[in-house]
């Protein structure tokens, strides 16, 4: 089963990716540029911190999509542990 069967939400996490690319590059042309320690570090730090945004995304798509039922109220027990477990996610991630 396929995560991106929302053609939205499909274009969406692949501009993630895009930009993703872009700061990988950016810290493939700082190391070709000796560039600082610290500096290709933040680079490597902002594609993990890019990377994570992504991981949660799909995450939270995976559970909305496929855990949640759409027609239960939003106090059923299964919707809000699942909300939780969506906030956690980003918590850990993002």
């Amino acid at each position: 089963m396929s995560h991106t069967t929302n053609e939205k939400e499909k274009r969406k996490l692949l501009a993630r990716v895009r930009r993703i690319r872009g700061q990988l590059d950016a810290v493939e042309r700082a190391l070709d540029n000796d560039a600082t320690c610290s500096a290709i570090l933040q680079q490597a730090k902002a594609c993990r911190g890019a990377l994570d945004g992504l991981i949660a995304e799909i995450v939270e798509d995976h559970i909305l999509e496929h855990i949640i039922d759409p027609s239960a109220p939003r106090d059923d027990p299964r919707s809000v542990a699942a909300e939780e477990l969506i906030e956690i996610v980003h918590s850990y991630l993002t």
